[in-house]
């Protein structure tokens, strides 16, 4: 099970469209959530910060091992959210991966998440 928090900088000028993003992410979260089954994602959180004028999105996953990767799902929904990854996110800052230090999922829920 991998569990990631990663910081990725969004574009100059494109914090109207993150919010377009975001919008379009939870009125088609019931779309959303089926992709997650192919990727093995159990959970996936976007979090959103402007710290020194930049802004940023933290993606927080807990993931099975052997997912497809979104880039290689046909699906509608993923297609759309690499449109707004490609037009939103600047590739030229390196996505910075914080540390795990202690991941707290007790056995049952852990268990019910890899069947």
């Amino acid at each position: 099970m991998n569990v990631e928090l990663t910081r990725f900088k969004v574009k100059k000028g494109k914090s109207g469209r993150v919010d377009e993003w975001m919008q379009f992410l939870n009125e088609n979260l019931k779309d959303v959530l089926v992709t997650l089954e192919g990727e093995k994602m159990y959970v996936e959180t976007i979090f959103r910060e402007e710290l020194n004028e930049e802004e940023y999105l933290y993606w927080y996953s807990v993931q099975g091992e052997g997912g497809q990767e979104v880039e290689q799902s046909d699906h509608w929904i993923d297609k759309k959210f690499l449109e707004f990854w490609e037009e939103c996110i600047d590739e030229t800052f390196k996505p910075v991966d914080l540390k795990t230090e202690v991941v707290m999922i007790p056995e049952k829920i852990k268990k019910s998440m890899q069947e």
